[in-house]
């Protein structure tokens, strides 16, 4: 096209947008866009003062950041009457409602829009042109956002995660499967160990999940709220599932690897449904290692602990019953005197070597037997499994010949209670493999605790301490301030090495060994 030199300069802005950031980084949108509308002011003999590109921005969208810094500047020319060009119509607006509230706010601020793909008007022919081509476009847009939906909603159907990824999981683009979401390192074994403490009981509550991550120097240091701690327990994607409640579509396996077994995660579930604890003292639980494993041996309750002060300014500890009544009421005990009982109960405990090889070959029988009973598991969970997709076939069937909506729901809910069970079943069948080792090997640790448990202790390791306790003890120690600690009740491990050591053989289960949860899980 010719250009007209004896015609006067105009001052014009050239307005661009794309509706994603990636469309403005790796394609050619913008540019292209500025281009087009920089050649046709130079054949109009428009000067160009300024171009406003906005990146990432619906054409749905009224507040848009560059649009809004156009409209200051035309607000600020002496004179109005400065051509804005845009490239296309849909590159001003995709929605009818939008684009003549855009226009009259351009209008007001003094600019007049022009396009090299079409010709603004007053007349009614203009505007009756100008809202089809506005229509055209919001509705291409409303299209685009339908098929986009549905495409995700196919791909959550088909085990695929769409939405924004939770914390140790970041996209990877493949070139059979779509983007699909994998395991972000190291975050991702960050918060698999904060998930598996929490649903150990390793970490006792939501509060001390939160303290861990926003801690860790592996996790992200962004500010962590509550409610992304409660996301991150409750969210199946970490269990190898996905779902999309406001989809309509129910939880199914999903097509990543879950950070944690589904048994896991449905001991998380239970224990979020229990009464929250007040989370442990950090500043005294590691003066008094006793503390709450240890009980008044009058009333029943735990001791508590307190440091005292003498005449001099010295703190000495004590541990102490103040429950309101208990003949031991406020009635101190040194912690050196306890604490000294509970190490020599320790050390009574070791097993003689003859009594210990003993226990080591009943353990390594027990072992074996185990490894044979895992094919008679593996049967009675394969009948399981093929029950519960029977009972599932036949909700199915019922469900599509329902005419109920309430009738419906119902049976949507009991299949999606059903599908849970599968899942777990089947998670159960994969995981009950007959042991790969022998015995001695896999259990090499157990035997070393077991051999004697007071040179665990005698290290002085918090941690190891507190795994003492757990592993030793079934209940909390009863003592008494004038004859010391009553029989602990000790579990299984112990109980068996006590009774064989008392000639009491019989009581020795042959069929089971099994350690029962200790008391401070």
């Amino acid at each position: 096209m010719a250009v007209d030199s004896t015609k006067t300069k105009t001052n014009a802005l050239i307005y661009c947008r794309v509706s994603s950031i990636k469309q403005a980084e790796d394609g050619h949108g913008l540019g292209s866009q500025e281009t087009r509308c920089r050649e046709y002011a130079r054949t109009k003999c428009y000067e160009v003062l300024e171009v406003f590109a906005d990146k990432g921005v619906s054409g749905g969208d009224l507040d848009r950041p560059k649009m809004r810094a156009m409209l200051s500047f035309l607000l600020a020319q002496p004179d109005p009457g400065t051509i804005v060009i845009i490239d296309d119509l849909n590159r001003f607006s995709r929605d009818v409602r939008v684009h003549w509230q855009l226009r009259e706010m351009l209008k007001k601020a003094g600019g007049v829009l022009e396009s090299p793909s079409m010709t603004f008007g007053d007349s009614s022919d203009d505007v009756l042109i100008e809202n089809l081509l506005a229509s055209v476009s919001q509705h291409q847009r409303e299209k685009n956002g339908e098929q986009v939906l549905h495409r995700m909603k196919a791909r959550v159907m088909n085990g695929y995660w769409v939405k924004r990824t939770m914390p140790g999981y970041r996209y990877k683009a493949t070139k059979t499967r779509g983007r699909i979401i994998v395991r972000d390192e190291p975050v991702a074994s960050v918060v698999q160990q904060a998930l598996e403490g929490f649903a150990s009981g390793h970490f006792a509550s939501q509060s001390e999940v939160h303290r861990f991550l926003e801690t860790h120097p592996d996790f992200p240091k962004t500010r962590l709220h509550m409610s992304r701690v409660k996301a991150i327990l409750t969210h199946p994607l970490y269990a190898g599932l996905v779902h999309a409640p406001s989809w309509g579509i129910s939880i199914r396996d999903g097509q990543h690897q879950g950070l944690i077994s589904l048994a896991t995660f449905e001991a998380i579930q239970d224990r979020l449904k229990q009464k929250p604890k007040t989370p442990k003292r950090s500043d005294i639980g590691d003066s008094f290692i006793l503390r709450g494993t240890v009980a008044c041996a009058d009333c029943g309750n735990k001791l508590r602990s307190c440091f005292s002060r003498s005449k001099t300014g010295a703190r000495h500890p004590y541990y102490l019953c103040q429950t309101n009544g208990c003949a031991s009421y406020g009635k101190s005990i040194r912690r050196d005197e306890m604490e000294g009982a509970f190490e020599a109960l320790l050390k009574a405990m070791r097993p003689t070597a003859s009594l210990f090889a003993l226990v080591k070959a009943m353990f390594t029988e027990a072992w074996d037997m185990r490894a044979r009973q895992m094919a008679d598991v593996r049967k009675s969970l394969r009948r399981d499994l093929q029950s519960l997709e029977k009972q599932m076939d036949q909700l199915l069937e019922m469900l599509a010949d329902c005419t109920s909506a309430t009738a419906a729901k119902a049976y949507e809910r009991k299949i999606e209670t059903l599908e849970k069970e599968r899942l777990i079943t089947s998670e159960k069948l994969t995981n009950s493999t007959a042991p790969q080792h022998t015995a001695p090997h896999m259990l090499e640790l157990c035997w070393k605790f077991l051999s004697n448990p007071y040179k665990i202790w005698a290290s002085g390791n918090i941690e190891l301490r507190r795994l003492v306790l757990r592993l030793a003890l079934l209940e909390p120690l009863q003592y008494s301030r004038e004859t010391g600690y009553r029989t602990p009740k000790t579990t299984l491990p112990f109980k068996v090495l006590e009774d064989i050591r008392t000639q009491n053989v019989d009581m020795v289960p042959r069929r089971r060994l099994e350690l029962p949860r200790p008391f401070g899980h």
